[in-house]
């Protein structure tokens, strides 16, 4: 089931990454601002870098300071990294992780846009990194830490790589009351960070049997309905994009049938009429995570 389920998340995020949905679209860009970019932020970086897959803005809360070395988990076209890159400058370094080569090509085609020279990006999957033991200041991440099928190894790999005295600043999708089963067991509904989320508590537990301390899940009150504003965006593919990012996603598929092949198209429908049973605002939330290494 982890394999199926680490295979299924890639195949879908790689859909993303080779769509044109960006900062361009309206939608794209309504999502990143409900959930704590500002304008400014968003122009300052490829508008590629932004395809509407957040839950939050980690690098808002993380405090980066110049000269530190920060990885974000996850890293997709790169927003967070660019992000960073100009927080922690240029005797500092950003670094991103993700698992889809498609993702870190278009991260890369970013940081080559811009002529950045402290930020890489690597293919690996999150619990896995090549990064060396104490090694790094920071860990971000915006919402892929709930896609994970081992959560306890992720947090013992942060744990390994960070410095004493490191921090965490994740923004991630938590539950706080009883999924229904009906979405617990859809494999769909785990790409679209629903069934893979876990409680609040579980996540706080996880943290602490890895070693941290000072460990916060604060949730943010955000409305994951935002996520609809990604629907019937221009652009080839644009539902896999909603169901990758998607927590109350939404209805008009069929106008993407022309670009998108039937398959994609059909996994949409079906995860659409799963989650239009639910409100998912009354048991999952947008949460930020904090927490320090000793």
């Amino acid at each position: 089931m982890t394999e199926t389920v680490t295979q299924a998340v890639r195949e879908k995020y790689a859909a993303v990454a080779v769509s044109d949905l960006t900062s361009e679209h309206t939608g794209v860009h309504a999502v990143a601002e409900a959930f704590g970019y500002s304008a400014e932020e968003l122009s300052s970086i490829p508008a590629e870098a932004n395809m509407g897959l957040s839950c939050g803005n980690p690098t808002a809360t993380a405090h980066l300071k110049p000269g530190e070395v920060v990885v974000d988990l996850g890293s997709g076209g790169g927003l967070d990294v660019f992000l960073a890159a100009k927080k922690v400058g240029p005797t500092g370094k950003a670094i991103g992780i993700d698992m889809t080569p498609e993702m870190v090509e278009r991260a890369n085609r970013g940081a080559q846009k811009q002529g950045l020279t402290n930020v890489e990006f690597h293919l690996a999957t999150i619990d896995k990194t090549p990064l060396e033991g104490n090694s790094v200041d920071c860990v971000i991440s915006n919402c892929v830490i709930n896609l994970a099928a081992d959560k306890p190894a992720v947090f013992r790999e942060i744990f390994r790589v960070l410095k004493p005295g490191g921090r965490v600043a994740v923004s991630d999708i938590a539950l706080t009351a009883a999924m229904p089963p009906e979405i617990g067991e859809n494999l769909l509904a785990y790409v679209g960070c629903i069934a893979g989320a876990i409680p609040v508590e579980d996540y706080v537990a996880h943290l602490k049997a890895a070693g941290f301390s000072a460990v916060q899940v604060v949730d943010t009150k955000k409305d994951l309905n935002a996520y609809a504003k990604v629907e019937n965006q221009a652009g080839c593919c644009a539902p896999p994009a909603a169901l990758t990012s998607s927590l109350n996603v939404v209805n008009s598929v069929d106008d993407a049938a022309g670009c998108c092949t039937p398959t994609a198209t059909a996994l949409h429908d079906d995860l659409a009429e799963l989650i239009r049973k639910h409100n998912v605002n009354d048991f999952a939330a947008s949460v930020q995570v904090y927490a320090i290494k000793p």
